[in-house]
This record gives structure tokens, sequence and C-alpha cells, in this order.
């Protein structure tokens, strides 16, 4: 509880308490502490009170707002004990009361209603919150839509654009997650949700008894909801940081966000369309933060602390997760998720997106069953794992099909198929199995196809010589910004395998074991675009010589930043069309041609 002075020219001084609340302070009689004087205005400023602090924030008023004759802006302000809050000529002097309110106390009676100023447009929340309604996925798509339309209206052009999305006002956030965290502190002592989870109770069944906790809990606490916050909001987010994934679990259900970036507990952004916005969500602390990248990481047997401060992981719905904490991190924890469709996408939705054509698509189908190997090379976010997975889509269902992976994020849907995953080392640096390892293994299992998720270290000399070695119609994935870039790297990639062989010997590898790779690159404008699709053809002395089958021709932007342009036939003709005839796979030939239509 805090206790304050108010010194009003012509009035006596008066001593009031308050208890932790957001406070409207102005000459409006819809205020909660209301100065009539001419130089206070309606809506002058906001009192923030907590446990033991108390913070004030100008409103827009005509004549500021001060603390200690130092201007206050919008941002809350910490007023320490014995300083002086000037509103025009009223004074506020924040006493030392030395009282601590106990946590959760008989809830005091509500202040009076005051009828809101005519005109304003502004009323009190209702008393009691609406019944809380289910928020199906048509529901999480219309509030997306709506505060992206918002959010770009409200943008300046140097700024990014803010998703409001929790409907919280920024001025209310510190109240709600004082309510929060006492609400936190009374959980923990009625429920302990970790010997529950590990008795075998099942998530609805532990997700039913969190909420009914909450709702007792949240009843009892007497700290008294700011304006346009609902208990039915606060009781929404307790109970997915108690079970869940605290504030990620609603951008995690929203389908049209394909990133989460947190950047510390105070800065979520998320990308939509390859559009950048910040989000009004927000972390209670570090604490909460490090507490959901845990939950993330425990199931998989994996583990983040200040010894081992990075980690990979995935979510159920192979959602890949990456997280850094300090010291390497010096703005907090930092959680990085690149979502997936909960329905992978098919090469019918990567057509409809532009991404590449129907021919183009039908050939590379082609490429697949007549067991070419396939790289696929792409820049970070360009779509190379998407693409991979569609490629994957058209491996025969009666092949033994292997996947290696850092984090299992393939969706494959054959009946026989092997998923294999890297294992970090343990907390004594001990244990670790590599992509690498996995690939030698893989060899042993008798595979029809390996998938390589992505190649990255010496692991590409095994597979290069997989390939070579009667394991063709491989597929796997690089680094790199072009079919050419793409054979650089793969050099380099096999020199990082330790063994000091001439280049010629790692070119020839490359030529025989490599028939095809296909170039995505990320737009500008955030679209995924086929750039390339390549044939190795032969060596040419030290030069690995290549023709590009299919191409992307730029031909400008629209006036609303989008990319304009065409797939379209380079006129070459693939060097193994007579492997596709005995194959007895129908490919015309005609779709070849430079004059044959690409497709816009």
């Amino acid at each position: 509880m805090i206790e304050i002075l108010i010194s009003i020219p012509g009035q006596p001084d008066q001593t009031m308490k308050l208890v932790p609340g957001v406070y409207r302070v102005g000459s409006s009689p819809a205020a909660h502490l209301r100065f009539d004087r001419p130089e206070v205005s309606a809506r002058h400023a906001v009192l923030t009170v907590a446990e033991n602090s108390l913070r004030v924030a100008d409103q827009g008023s005509c004549n500021g707002t001060s603390v200690d004759g130092k201007a206050v802006g919008q941002e809350p302000v910490e007023v320490e004990v014995g300083a002086t809050i000037s509103i025009g000529n009223a004074k506020v002097l924040l006493k030392d009361s030395g009282q601590r309110r106990p946590v959760l106390a008989e809830r005091p009676p509500p202040p009076p209603p005051v009828p809101a100023e005519a005109g304003a447009g502004e009323a009190e929340p209702p008393a009691a919150p609406p019944a809380r309604r289910a928020v199906g996925e048509q529901a999480c798509s219309s509030m997306l839509k709506d505060a992206i339309e918002r959010a770009e209206r409200e943008a300046k052009p140097e700024q990014t654009p803010v998703l409001r999305l929790t409907g919280i006002p920024d001025a209310a956030r510190p109240v709600v997650q004082e309510i929060k965290r006492q609400a936190h502190v009374e959980l923990l002592k009625r429920l302990n949700l970790k010997r529950l989870a590990v008795s075998g109770v099942t998530d609805a069944e532990l997700r039913d008894k969190a909420k009914g906790t909450i709702h007792d809990i949240l009843a009892e606490i007497s700290i008294p909801l700011p304006y346009g916050v609902t208990r039915d909001k606060i009781e929404r987010e307790l109970l997915n940081e108690a079970v869940g994934l605290g504030p990620l679990e609603d951008l995690i259900a929203l389908d049209d966000i394909s990133e989460i970036m947190v950047n510390g507990p105070n800065n979520v952004f998320v990308e939509r369309r390859g559009v950048l916005y910040k989000t009004d969500t927000a972390f209670a602390g570090d604490y909460q933060v490090q507490a959901a990248i845990e939950r993330i990481v425990s199931p998989l047997g994996r583990r983040i602390d200040e010894s081992s401060p990075m980690v990979d992981a995935r979510l159920p719905d192979g959602s890949r997760v990456n997280a850094i904490i300090a010291p390497l991190s010096l703005v907090g924890p930092t959680v990085t998720i690149r979502k997936f469709s909960k329905d992978p996408f098919d090469v019918n939705d990567l057509i409809a997106f532009g991404s590449f054509t129907r021919p183009m698509a039908e050939f590379l189908r082609a490429c697949v069953k007549v067991r070419k190997n396939i790289i696929i090379s792409g820049g970070t976010g360009s779509g190379k794992t998407t693409l991979l997975n569609v490629l994957s889509s058209f491996l025969p269902p009666r092949e033994r099909i292997v996947t290696i992976e850092d984090a299992a994020e393939l969706q494959l849907h054959q009946e026989h198929v092997v998923r294999l995953e890297a294992r970090p080392a343990n907390i004594e640096g001990k244990g670790a199995i590599t992509i690498r390892d996995l690939v030698r293994n893989s060899l042993r299992m008798r595979p029809d196809r390996i998938v390589v998720g992505e190649c990255r270290g010496g692991e590409a000399l095994d597979m290069l010589q997989a390939m070579n070695t009667g394991h063709d119609g491989s597929l796997t994935t690089v680094h790199a910004n072009s079919p050419r870039d793409a054979l650089a790297r793969l050099e380099t990639l096999v020199m990082m395998a330790g063994f000091d062989l001439p280049l010629r010997a790692i070119r020839e590898q490359i030529c025989s074991a490599v028939d095809i790779i296909v170039q995505v690159s990320r737009m500008k404008d955030g679209s995924r675009k086929v750039e390339h699709i390549s044939e190795i053809t032969k060596m040419e002395g030290e030069i690995i010589t290549m023709q590009d089958i299919f191409a992307f021709k730029h031909e400008g932007w629209t006036p609303a930043g989008k990319l304009v342009g065409k797939h379209a036939p380079t006129g070459a003709v693939p060097t193994f069309m007579d492997d596709l005839r005995r194959a007895r796979i129908d490919l015309d030939i005609k779709m070849f041609s430079d004059q044959a239509e690409g497709g816009a």
C-alpha cells in the first residue's frame, strides 16, 4: 500500500492510501484522483501503484507532469519516497508508509462508480467479464488480420509496425504483471504442477486443474483490475504460463505467423509473409523466458544453462527452435522459432505461391523418380527445408528411406521411413552423436534413399561417397547464394572432413555424385522463389560445368512493392533424357524449349 499527500492551492492537504492498481488523474469527473483546476487536463496523468512502488506517466496533458521539477513523458517513471509529483499547481508527495500489504487479502470495497464525462466515450469496465469463449482458427485468423491492418495504419514508414494481440494497454502492463506474479506464487503453494505431471495426469486434466485453481486465486487477489483489462485475459495468460509456453502459446496458434523472435522479455517480434512486426506481447521477466525454453528442450533430452547457453530444439509440430541465454546474449534470453504449417505444404501449394511452375515441379518429380541426386541450395529462411519436404514426397512408397537431421523437421508420409536425429554432448561434454556419425551408420541400414536435412560439415564427404557407391537418389541441402556457390560450398565442407584431398579429386567426386542443384531464394518482398534448376554436366579441366534448365526472370516491381517476374525454361535439355525414357517416365521434351510458357 502506498501513502500520498495531496496539496492543492486553496484546499486543505489530504492524505490518501492507494492499493495496487492504476489511477487516472485529471479534472474529468471520470478520474480516480480529480483535481478541479483550470491548468489540469481532463486526462492529465496516470499513477501505477504496485506492492511498494509508484510510477507516473503523462497522458498528453497541456501543461505536462513533472517529478521534483523533472518533466515526465508518456513512459512510466519511478517515483521515490519523498519525491513530489507536480500536476499543474497540484502537488502529490509520496510518503513512506512503512506498511506491507499481504499478497492475498480480503478484497476491499470498490470505489464508488463515477459517471463518464459527457462526450469522452470512456466508461468503467463491466464488473463481471463476459464468459470466456474458445478461440477457433477462424477467430484467430480474424484477430490477426485486424491487428495487422491496425498496425499498418498506425506505423510510420521508418518504424516497425506494432501488432496489438493481447488487448492489454502498455500503461496497464506493470499492474497485470504484478497480479500475475502474486497469483503465480499462490498457485505454486496450492498446486504442485510438476508432481501432477510426473504422476501421469493427462495434459487436459492438468490444464483443467490449473484453470480452476487460477480462477479461485484471481477472485481473492485485491488488486483492482486496470482499465481495459478483464479477468479473463489475465486468467488466460496465467494458464499459458502455468502449463504452456507462456506468451508464446497464442503466437504459435496463429497460422499466418511464420517466425517468432523473442529478444528478451519485453521485445517479441513476428514475421508474416515476409513482413516484420513488433507485438505488444511481453514476458514477466528473464526467468519466464528461460522457463519457456526449458519446457521446450527438456522433453527432447537437451539442456540449456550457463555451461551450455545455446540449444537447437523443435516443437511437437516440427517447428524449429533456437535459444541462446546469458552470458552470450546481452539482451536476455533469446528465442527464435521457425514455424511450420500444421498441414505441410505440398507441390500444389508452392505452385499457388508462385515459388515455381507446374513444368518445373514435373521435372523435379521425374528427377526424384529416376534417382538423380539433388542438392537444394539457398540462404537462411529461403525455404530449403520446405522444398526438401516437398521433394521427399515424390519418393516411391515402396523404398526404404532414412532421414538424418539435427532437429527432426521433415514430415514424410511414406510408410517405410527411418528418422534419425543428432544428439549434442551431455553436461560432461561427452556422448555427442553428429550428423556425420549418423550418415556413416545409415549406410549399414540398407537404405534405398538417404535424406540429410542439411550438410554443414564433414558429413558432406560421407554423403558424396554414399551417392557414388550405389545410394543414388539422395537429397540434401546446403547454404549458398547460387548454384556455382553451392559447388564451392561443397568443396569447403569436404575439406572440413579432415582429409588432405587434392582439389581436383574433390571436384571429381562432386561432379560424379551430384546431378541437380535447385537454388531457392527469399526475395525482398518476402516471397520465396526457385531461381534456378541447374544440371551438373561434366568436368572440363579443373572446372565443373553446369547448365540452367529453368530460371526465374526478374521483370520489376509493382507499386505495392511486390516482385514481378516469371519462371521460364532456358532452352537447355537435360543430358539424362535417355534415363527418363528407360524408366518409362513420360516427360514432354517441349517443356525445355525457351519458347515454352514457363508460367507467371
